[in-house]
């Protein structure tokens, strides 16, 4: 069976997220021409603007086409990026990503070790959050996914960089700064938190 165009277009929009497709990428990804590309789009803005139970739309911008969220669904995604129970860790994920940030590069196996426990769906949520990432993979039989931190960790604690990252607990007492130890303050309260729910 032929996948429409429209659903090609659709999808490959859908995965590009924040970034969006340039014409000549649709064209190479869809394997169709610059025309069909064209009213095919066209068709869909008109799809999307016609269709009030549609929540999204297709955009473009400086040449760019995206896939964004119409404005009248503004509050609904507003109460998603505000609500803290939908975007907050479980204390797993606090343990895991605690680990990875220290550890890094580290695989699965090496993370349940040190935990003692399974850890496959935390890192499975930190990725989804784009907290951790795969950074390459193992030596030796298997070659595990080695896991390493973001750019999107170092926002969330406000670091500029790892050399940021506090003394582990038995490296305090060689600290002689006494600064304020964010990260390690914003894991415990969030480990607070989640052990109020």
């Amino acid at each position: 069976m032929m996948t429409h165009l429209s659903s090609k277009i659709e999808a490959l929009l859908f995965v590009a997220g924040d970034d969006g497709l340039s014409m000549k990428q649709l064209e190479f990804l869809t394997e169709a021409e610059e025309k069909e590309i064209r009213e095919e789009i066209s068709a869909m803005v008109r799809r999307y603007e016609e269709t009030e139970t549609a929540g999204i739309m297709i955009k473009e911008l400086a040449g760019v086409y995206q896939l964004v969220t119409k404005a009248e669904v503004a509050d609904t995604i507003q109460r998603l990026v505000e609500n803290p129970t939908v975007q907050s860790l479980s204390q797993a994920s606090l343990e895991v990503l605690a680990i990875v940030a220290y550890k890094q590069p580290i695989t699965r196996v090496e993370i349940e070790d040190l935990r003692g426990v399974k850890s496959e769906k935390a890192l499975h949520t930190l990725a989804g959050k784009a907290l951790i990432q795969e950074v390459g993979r193992a030596e030796g039989t298997g070659r595990a996914i080695l896991y390493g931190t973001t750019s999107e960790f170092l926002n969330y604690f406000g670091l500029k960089n790892l050399d940021e990252l506090p003394a582990l607990p038995d490296e305090v007492e060689d600290d002689q700064d006494g600064d304020t130890d964010l990260f390690m303050t914003k894991f415990q309260e969030a480990f607070k938190e989640e052990a109020k729910v």
